[in-house]
């Protein structure tokens, strides 16, 4: 009997905890992610993620990796410019890697990464065709579907269709745009657009050329802004929550609630300031930016391509330094840099943090009167932290991520679950 009582009280724990509110959590102060030491156990991770010593032209793409959960809590993990994809038991062991077999039986040689799961398959990115590539969990291609424009990111409605932030260049214009695809159709509408006027000839775009440390996940350099230098603008991030697809324009802080069948519901807005970047702290960047360029070009002095490259980086550095002498008024950042969603259907929404490390973020409510509830920020002593939806996905209370252990000895990728706690 004594027995029967204390399993029912350790059941009664575990339920509690599990029933906590995640909101709850975020209301009591910085949000601490601390690893489940029973997940993911006895995985020989140098083998597992050797990829991550993979580079193209010169440049490391091993962190170029996004995860996908199953409706069984097992992991996909898509492997940048590789024809396989590594997959996971739902308590993180290694199972195998897998690619796509076409109708013939063969394995594909190339193929774009796992954007998303709709009726029990995968669906692709696009390809440079616009060739969005269905597939099933075992790797056995099942469709095509097909796209005239590029994508920035695809996720899937409950409704067995596909929510498209896409973007087309125009003569004159850049288009940003939202679509919902029909999985069994590939009828497409259109719910949302911005159109932005392109730079023309030798004109700099608003933005300059210039490197932020943005925590730990390296630099932003010329073709990596914190928003786009084409179009001086963030593009809109999309999350689907209930029976309701969310619209969130980072640049102007609108947050826009739409019907599964694209039908505008409410309209919100962001009331809190972005962060900005003085004249000063501008000019420090972008000597900083050049100087660490200046260095580059001296690792490049020698090899096959040595003259080429060192043309190449001199033409940049005069670019930048022209840019150095434009910089006269302080810049905005957008409104916040990602919107993720949480297993509670809570929406966080991390601003562009001027300090190594804040990632702070904001909670939004949804509701019909949805609604933001304070603000915290996460916490992580042994992982290096890459806040963006593609590196962390929320199931059951956890984060499921790929991050990077500070202390490793050889390769520090890992595919960890975070327990949240204060």
């Amino acid at each position: 009997m004594r027995k029967f009582v204390l399993t029912i009280l350790l059941s009664a724990i575990i339920m509690s905890v599990s029933a906590q509110k995640l909101i709850d959590i975020y209301k009591k102060g910085p949000v601490k992610l601390i690893p489940d030491t029973e997940y993911a156990q006895n995985n020989n991770w140098n083998q597992v993620f050797e990829t991550y010593t993979d580079s193209l032209y010169g440049k490391p793409i091993g962190q170029r990796k996004s995860l996908k959960i199953l409706p069984d809590g097992s992991i996909v993990v898509n492997n940048a410019y590789r024809n396989f994809f590594t997959k996971f038991s739902a308590n993180g062991k290694f199972d195998k890697e897998f690619g796509i077999t076409g109708k013939d039986g063969k394995l594909w040689k190339k193929h774009k990464d796992i954007a998303g799961i709709i009726n029990d398959n995968f669906f692709s990115g696009l390809d440079n065709m616009g060739n969005m590539v269905c597939f099933d969990f075992d790797g056995n291609y099942i469709k095509t579907l097909k796209l005239d424009y590029m994508t920035r990111q695809m996720i899937a409605l409950p409704n067995n269709k596909i929510a498209v932030v896409g973007w087309v260049i125009w003569k004159e214009k850049f288009r940003d745009f939202v679509a919902i695809v029909d999985y069994e159709t590939n009828e497409q509408k259109i719910i949302w657009e911005h159109f932005t006027d392109r730079c023309k000839g030798i004109e700099h775009c608003k933005m300059f050329n210039y490197s932020f440390n943005y925590g730990k996940q390296g630099m932003y350099g010329l073709n990596s802004m914190p928003f786009s230098r084409s179009t001086g603008i963030k593009p809109p991030q999309i999350a689907s929550v209930g029976q309701k697809l969310i619209i969130a324009i980072p640049t102007t802080g609108e947050i826009l609630q739409f019907n599964l069948d694209g039908t505008l519901h409410s309209k919100d807005k962001i009331d809190w300031d972005a962060n900005s970047i003085s004249v000063a702290e501008q000019k420090d960047i972008q000597k900083k930016a050049i100087e660490s360029l200046k260095e580059r070009k001296l690792d490049i002095a020698s090899g096959e391509y040595a003259e080429k490259n060192g043309r190449g980086v001199e033409k940049v550095l005069i670019e930048m330094k022209a840019d150095l002498e434009k910089i006269k008024d302080p810049i905005s950042f957008p409104i916040f840099a990602q919107m993720i969603k949480d297993s509670d259907d809570n929406l966080l929404f991390f601003e562009f943090p001027k300090e190594v490390n804040a990632n702070k973020f904001n909670v939004w409510i949804y509701k019909e009167d949805g609604k933001f509830v304070g603000q915290s920020s996460f916490v992580c002593d042994d992982y290096d932290l890459q806040i963006k939806p593609s590196k962390m996905v929320f199931r059951d209370g956890y984060i499921y991520a790929l991050q990077t252990l500070k202390k490793a000895s050889g390769v520090p990728l890992r595919l960890v679950r975070f327990k949240l706690t204060n």
